[in-house]
């Protein structure tokens, strides 16, 4: 037996390595798969040679996004210009119209981060980074409407997440900790020596490194703010600051990251069970180091990293190993994948029956619907992806699935935007047609007969596909 297009027909594990490997699957995920085999494309991905360039449309609309294309040197600057303006003017209708114009910029900028990373999820060749630039973005989250952080959310996901996504673990620690959306977010940029502000101090290890119940005390927390004391941003005013000459040479400064040290408080610190002589910025790298050396950072990083590709419920097992392999490698993330992905949990469950799949997010259901059902066809227009609700508080009440469905047939009946120009009224391309090739070789042989069942009674192709798009075994991996 051969598939449609003459190739040796995949098998079920094969389908289930794919769907968990990518947002979903594509022609070019499968083509893919057959030319490199399983290993050789784990093997490709892992090392990040996977990098063929996104479709020349899809480039252009990222690159032609504010957020991307603008440093974020320049989009704070004239933020802060801005507001400066702002100031100067009298209470009245023009004010008020100001501070909305500069409102509805930062909700523009916000967009168009978002935008853009929908838009790599979607088009990106190397599907598992993919997923990783997704896993960790969520994992180091940040509030976009809080303070400045909606200026420096393109900043945040292209420089600090993306190119680190596959890397050291410590070094991803390291660049959102430099971050400007990290230090606005959790007001490291406010702690200062005699000011000293634990917000940051205290998620770094609860949220993004140990967990909750690992082991450190309050003490640690206390002693990591002051670590982190002159942390934060540098200034956008264009005013140039001034150090003392004994101080200077202690300054650190990285784009917009900056450690200040005459906001820094250098007693000595006891973190972690280990002295931190006080000496600036090095305190703040041997605190890191100290933190994701422990075996607490493995089994959580771990654990996490389970759950979030293999089970809501991983076998202690599988967390062990990952957690093993973290630990040996210094935090590799990519070995750690490695170890995940060539464990027999990665492949565990019934695709029929659903016992130990994961159920798609709103965000993996929203993306592997438009690349199953525009199967590489380049978009004109990203913002219906973000106007989908894609945070999983949106879709936690009891019309969810009313809520998948709906999404469902906005993307199969083509009544979605997604062809059209922003700012254009003109109709773009109609209904995707969803019995391809794709789905005959690596869809229709799995599907259970409920599924089979609802698509033999749609009335038309779009019904059908939005029975697709909504069925079990699409939201299912």
């Amino acid at each position: 037996m051969v598939s449609a297009r003459g190739n040796p027909p995949l098998k079920p594990d094969d389908i289930t390595w794919l769907r968990r490997d990518g947002f979903g699957l594509d022609t070019a995920a499968v083509t893919r798969y057959r030319d490199l085999g399983r290993s050789g494309l784990l093997d490709a991905q892992l090392a990040d040679r996977i990098n063929d360039p996104l479709p020349p449309p899809i480039t252009s609309l990222i690159n032609g996004y504010q957020a991307i294309a603008t440093p974020p040197q320049q989009l704070l600057m004239e933020l802060d210009a801005a507001q400066q303006h702002i100031k100067t003017m009298p209470d009245g209708p023009d004010q008020v119209a100001a501070k909305k114009n500069l409102q509805d910029m930062g909700n523009q900028l916000q967009q168009q981060s978002q935008q853009a990373e929908m838009l790599q999820a979607v088009y990106g060749p190397n599907q598992l980074k993919e997923q990783l630039v997704w896993f960790w973005l969520n994992h180091f989250s940040v509030y976009a409407p809080k303070g400045r952080v909606r200026w420096e959310l393109g900043d945040y996901t292209q420089n600090a997440i993306r190119p680190h996504a596959l890397g050291k673990f410590r070094d991803l620690v390291m660049a959102t900790l430099e971050s400007p959306a990290m230090l606005e977010f959790l007001d490291n940029n406010q702690n200062a020596k005699g000011h000293v502000n634990e917000n940051y101090a205290r998620e770094l290890m609860e949220l993004h490194t140990l967990g909750v119940g690992s082991g450190y005390s309050q003490q640690d927390v206390q002693q990591l703010a002051l670590i982190l004391s002159g942390v934060g941003i540098a200034p956008t005013n264009g005013k140039p600051e001034k150090f003392n000459p004994k101080m200077a040479p202690l300054v650190v400064r990285n784009g917009l990251f900056e450690f200040n040290p005459q906001r820094h408080d250098f007693s000595d610190k006891v973190f972690l069970g280990h002295t931190i002589k006080g000496s600036g910025f090095d305190e703040v790298t041997q605190a890191v180091d100290l933190i994701v050396q422990q075996p607490a950072c493995a089994e959580f990083i771990s654990r996490q990293l389970a759950e979030y590709f293999v089970s809501d419920n991983p076998s202690p097992a599988l967390v062990k190993k990952m957690a093993h392999t973290f630990q040996r490698s210094g935090g590799d993330i990519a070995k750690v994948m490695r170890t995940m992905i060539e464990s027999r949990d990665w492949l565990a469950g019934d695709h029929q029956t659903l016992d130990n799949r994961k159920f798609d997010d709103p965000m993996r259901f929203v993306t592997s619907s438009v690349r199953l059902a525009f199967d590489g066809k380049p978009i004109a227009n990203a913002l219906p992806l973000v106007y989908w609700p894609l945070d999983g508080a949106s879709w936690s009440s009891s019309g969810q699935l009313a809520k998948r469905f709906d999404i469902a047939r906005a993307i199969g009946n083509g009544n979605n935007q997604l062809f059209t120009p922003a700012g254009s009224t003109a109709r773009g391309a109609g209904f995707p047609m969803l019995t391809t090739r794709l789905y005959y070789d690596a869809i229709e042989p799995y599907l259970s007969p409920a599924t089979h069942d609802a698509l033999a009674k749609a009335n038309s192709q779009q019904e059908w596909n939005s029975f697709l798009l909504a069925s079990p075994d699409i939201n299912y991996r």
